[in-house]
């Protein structure tokens, strides 16, 4: 199975560019599912078919599916039980029931129906690859933090002793009692879906984002910091597409200077990716849309060139390790270990590190990822951190203090009771 996530900025064609991705995959032999995330679906008009929330064969190219989420009719489909349950205790507090329907709707449930969508479509073992039309840029950062985000908060109220759960349920809804068995087992079920989803999108043997985007230096900008923040969630980015590229023989002077503009931007692409594949797509006179007009823009898309084939692309082809290397990696011993993550493209002024609890705190810009440290770096203290060839790596010492007393008297030099300062 492989996944292809494609995001970018609103506008710079990523749509066209998944489409004709899945169009390539299906005539290489895989069978594919096209799937938008993006609210604003657009799919459909691309590929010249109506579409609906559950996979539809394409006409003209078989082996290619293609569905749009529908992500009013999951919500209500798959949690009903708390659904009724919110409605409940809204109603309980003298709310008509017809407002109380429009208030429940939960913050982020169509990043949360998109996920378990992927997942459901994943696990269904009906397709060999899906190619993934995502949301612009914050959309799309939004759909895949969320669910490490939800855990984290959902792991420290769940750990509330049941009393004290009672009380704030009482508090709130004016009701004795929590939520009963049928919600509390229904949010359980979602938070392990939400969980087993993003295990799926970050692992790198499965899963890999293509960047897209046009040469333009704000576009560019905006894909760099893009870079820079899935890297810190933990997503493997596998190579990047830049569309509408003015071809080589065009004239006029207007266009001569619309050309330079894109050459400086491609120098930019190229000093930023370094090592990711870089696939390079003419402007086109036409827009394409239809299958056959696809098949066309993948021929340019895949063609043979400075970025390597793409596996899929060809007859035959079985599934590609993506990624650029491990997302997270622990080395050492003897009571001093380093964490590595990759975090490409940072200046030292916009990172931030702090501990909180058993967490590593990382600030890039106004991106924050909260990382559960292994077990082992819980009992240690931070020592400093360094950037190493496009990866972040922070020191660890022991803490004999915090480590039981059979560990603390394997680590050399150890004094037991002595906690060493760390960084913090």
């Amino acid at each position: 199975m492989r996944i292809a996530l494609h995001t970018g900025k609103g506008g710079v064609g990523k749509t066209t560019i998944s489409a004709a991705t899945a169009v390539a995959w299906a005539a290489g032999g895989a069978r594919t599912l096209l799937v938008s995330t993006d609210p604003a679906h657009s799919i459909g008009d691309v590929l010249g078919t109506r579409l609906h929330g559950e996979p539809t064969p394409v006409p003209g190219r078989p082996g290619l599916f293609a569905a749009q989420v529908d992500t009013r009719g999951r919500f209500e489909q798959s949690w009903r039980h708390i659904r009724s349950y919110l409605v409940g205790v809204l109603s309980a507090r003298g709310m008509a029931e017809v407002q109380a329907e429009e208030l429940v709707v939960l913050p982020g449930a169509e990043e949360i129906v998109a996920l378990l969508e992927l997942r459901r479509l994943a696990a269904s073992g009906d397709y060999d690859a899906i190619v993934v039309d995502c949301a612009p840029t914050g959309e799309t950062l939004r759909l895949l933090a969320l669910p490490e985000t939800i855990g984290f908060y959902a792991q420290r109220l769940l750990g509330t002793p049941q009393r004290v759960l009672r009380t704030i349920a009482a508090s709130i809804t004016g009701l004795p009692g929590a939520p009963n068995a049928t919600v509390r087992d229904a949010v359980g079920e979602l938070l392990s879906e939400l969980m087993a989803a993003r295990a799926l999108l970050a692992d790198p043997t499965i899963t890999g984002v293509r960047l897209v985007l046009t040469p333009e230096r704000m576009v560019v900008a905006e894909a760099r910091r893009l870079f820079t923040a899935l890297s810190l969630h933990g997503f493997a980015v596998e190579a990047v597409t830049v569309n509408r590229l003015l071809p080589p023989g065009v004239g006029g002077e207007f266009l001569r200077r619309q050309r330079e503009s894109q050459r400086e931007a491609m120098t930019q692409v190229e000093e930023s990716f370094q090592g990711l594949p870089i696939r390079r797509v003419p402007t086109r006179p036409e827009e394409p849309i239809g299958v056959a007009q696809l098949a066309e823009l993948a021929a340019d898309l895949f063609a043979a060139g400075p970025a390597p084939a793409d596996p899929l692309a060809t007859v035959g082809a079985g599934p590609v390790t993506a990624g650029t290397g491990p997302a997270m990696e622990v080395t050492g011993s003897d009571g001093w270990y380093q964490l590595s993550l990759p975090l490409p493209l940072v200046d030292r002024g916009d990172l931030a590190l702090s501990r909180s609890g058993t967490d590593l705190v990382v600030t890039v810009g106004d991106v924050r990822r909260r990382i559960a440290l292994p077990s082992g770096l819980q009992r240690c203290t931070t020592e400093g951190a360094s950037f190493a060839g496009g990866r972040l790596v922070i020191d660890f010492a022991a803490d004999p203090a915090q480590w039981p007393a059979g560990l603390a008297a394997g680590v050399p030099g150890a004094v037991p009771g002595a906690a060493m300062a760390g960084a913090g």
